[in-house]
């Protein structure tokens, strides 16, 4: 259908992703070097293989064979009993070899599933294949962006690092989806503990985005011949889940105006410039064709097909969520912030197995979770401090310190001074009020503001409010209020 029969039209997307994730292994995919290149100088972590020169031989790194039948596992994917490596010819500054040993029409997974929510409703992303190569270099672009450096520099440190390469089929109606399906798919990553997402260019996402005339989608399925008839737009350089989404919110809109004036949407590679917030040409599309793949003869087949049963991993994000909310009888809101991460449920059942778990919740999802994100910190950097958070739920459960002071005063100052929780509480003189103290406050409150007493007898909610707030101020917070609300409505009363 040209693009003038469809000007009038309701257009629908039609997105596939192409995931490239760097596996958490010591060293590279084919050689020894070190895969910890964090601040290191640029191309100190490279050797004859990585950096393809004659003679240099790849060996395969078994941990990262490992950890591709984990996420295999993971995504109920097929592991062939045979899988082969191949060559993937192109030229780019950051291929030192001229060609990529990559995997063709022998992936080590293939025909997986991920189960993701979307809006409230659960839907299946199904997983074309997903495969083992090694990463390229990194470019710095001088002075501007791709387009406009005036020149640029290549670090090798990265080439080698071992990838995988998810591709999804095109299930994707929306951008939004395309990031919920990201965040769910590095949490089960960071879960079985393949994936590290603060390692810089950890997640690269390549999306094939294509507008298609509404009534070509039925049920959310798109047929084959509609893919074929549509002009398809590869997206590079998307790094993020946000990214993900503001790339193709704008590339869709991009397309269906340009079908909307009656212009043909070229099939094309672009590029996502997040500083300006579009895409821009790169060059035209390849196709497999282009690549001249062939066997990497260097390499024998693999067959790892039976380490699927072998090897066992962890609770993953789904299961760890519904056991929280049984045997915790946590709410499906705390159970989700509980299971945000493998660290943070790992936080949470430590606190939660000497804790009431209800407590345990509110102090770890509300209270720690929440001055972490103020600060921009993650559990990772608290976790060497479990005990003395430990110990500051245990201060508010035996009712040594109140709840407000443990919240708004010592937490605070745990994680911007790096103090134990006795240390706050002596410097800040935040012990529990004594008995006899709290009630010479609550007297004194009463005998200072006759007006509030004579308007808790006219029933003036706010009157009783206001006294407690003397209260707490003559005690220095350290009473608990709600000791301090029925003492107080006792001697009122009287």
């Amino acid at each position: 259908m040209t693009a003038q029969a469809v000007q009038q039209e309701d257009l629908a997307v039609v997105i596939g992703l192409e995931v490239h994730v760097q596996l958490e292994t010591d060293t590279k995919i084919f050689c020894g070097c070190s895969t910890d290149v964090a601040d290191d100088e640029p191309n100190t972590h490279t050797c004859p293989v990585c950096l393809g020169l004659p003679g240099a031989l790849p060996v395969l790194n078994e941990a990262a064979v490992e950890s591709a039948v984990k996420v295999g596992k993971a995504i109920d994917a097929d592991v062939p009993a045979e899988t082969a490596f191949h060559r993937k010819n192109y030229f780019y500054p950051d291929l030192p070899k001229g060609f990529q040993i990559t995997q063709y029409d022998a992936p080590i997974c293939q025909d997986g599933e991920l189960e993701v929510e979307v809006e409230g409703e659960r839907r299946t992303v199904g997983i074309r294949r997903a495969h083992l190569e090694e990463d390229p270099g990194s470019l710095q672009h001088e002075g501007g962006s791709i387009d406009t450096a005036d020149y640029t520099l290549v670090d090798y440190n990265r080439a080698g690092v071992p990838l995988m390469e998810i591709v999804t089929e095109p299930d994707f109606r929306g951008a939004a989806e395309v990031r919920a399906f990201l965040a769910k798919l590095e949490e089960v990553l960071e879960y079985l503990g393949v994936f590290d997402s603060q390692r810089d260019g950890s997640l690269r996402i390549d999306a094939n985005l294509s507008v298609v005339p509404g009534e070509e989608i039925d049920d959310g399925a798109i047929s084959d011949e509609a893919l074929e008839d549509a002009n398809r737009t590869e997206v590079k350089n998307i790094s993020s889940h946000k990214g993900a989404e503001k790339a193709l919110s704008y590339e869709a809109t991009r397309q269906k105006n340009a079908v909307k004036r009656g212009r043909e949407v070229a099939q094309e590679t672009r590029h996502w410039d997040e500083s300006r917030g579009i895409t821009v040409s790169m060059r035209s599309k390849e196709e497999e064709k282009d690549y001249r793949y062939f066997r990497e003869a260097d390499l024998p087949p693999l067959r790892v097909s039976d380490w699927k049963e072998q090897l066992e991993i962890p609770e993953l994000p789904d299961a760890r969520r519904e056991r929280f909310r049984e045997e915790y009888g946590l709410s499906a809101e705390a159970a989700s912030k509980l299971t945000s991460t493998k660290q943070v449920a790992d936080f949470y059942e430590d606190v939660a197995g000497e804790y009431d778990p209800d407590l345990a919740a509110t102090w770890v999802a509300d209270n720690l979770l929440g001055e972490l994100n103020y600060r921009d910190m993650a559990i990772t950097d608290v976790a060497d401090r479990l005990g003395e958070f430990k110990r500051l739920v245990e201060l508010v459960a035996d009712g040594e310190i109140t709840t407000k002071n443990a919240e708004e005063v010592v937490l605070r100052e745990m994680l911007d001074e790096g103090d134990d929780p006795e240390t706050v509480i002596d410097r800040e003189g935040l012990g529990k009020a004594d008995e006899g103290a709290v009630e010479g406050a609550v007297a004194a409150a009463i005998e200072e503001n006759p007006d509030a007493v004579e308007d808790y007898h006219a029933g003036e909610d706010g009157a009783l409010n206001f006294l407690v707030g003397q209260v707490m101020q003559k005690t220095g917070g350290s009473a608990d209020p709600g000791s301090v609300n029925g003492l107080l409505r006792e001697r009122l009363d009287e």
